[in-house]
């Protein structure tokens, strides 16, 4: 199963993942940075297994990151 990594803490909230795919990323309002919904932290990294019906628009999200702070691991 893919699994999506996430390096929150570099994120600037440009909105762009959010905007892709809007079932698995949102904006916080706290702190303005895209929240990878029901992901989990682990070391700062944050990480969550995805089903193969979502690899596209995540890896879609991925690319679309201008600081390339969302991986997709296979």
């Amino acid at each position: 199963m893919p699994k999506i990594l996430q390096q929150r803490a570099k994120c600037i909230g440009c909105n762009l993942c959010s905007e892709i795919w809007p079932l698995r990323w949102r904006v916080s309002r706290v702190d303005g940075k895209c929240t990878l919904v029901d992901g989990v932290e682990k070391k700062g990294i944050w990480q969550l297994v995805i089903s193969a019906d979502e690899l596209s628009p995540n890896e879609q999200a991925a690319k679309a990151c201008p600081v390339k702070i969302i991986k997709i691991v296979r």
